[in-house]
């Protein structure tokens, strides 16, 4: 997963969202190791913070294109 790294572009939020899909199906499966499971959540955990992020910033912008902000 590559949210932010300086040589890499960041992930649009539909590849986030794309990639949270394919962890939370990864996560489902009954035979996933407890230790991948964490690693798998801890990964999922970064990525909704990184769609947060981008949501936050996107009403940011509206708000002020619309002179509410």
């Amino acid at each position: 997963m590559v949210i932010a790294d300086k040589d890499e572009k960041k992930l649009s939020i539909e590849e986030a969202l794309e990639q949270l899909d394919t962890l939370l199906a990864r996560l489902e499966n009954k035979e996933c190791p407890l230790e991948e499971s964490f690693h798998l959540y801890k990964e999922g955990v970064g990525l909704v913070q990184y769609c947060s992020q981008v949501l936050t910033e996107v009403e940011q912008q509206l708000l002020i294109l619309n002179g509410e902000g």
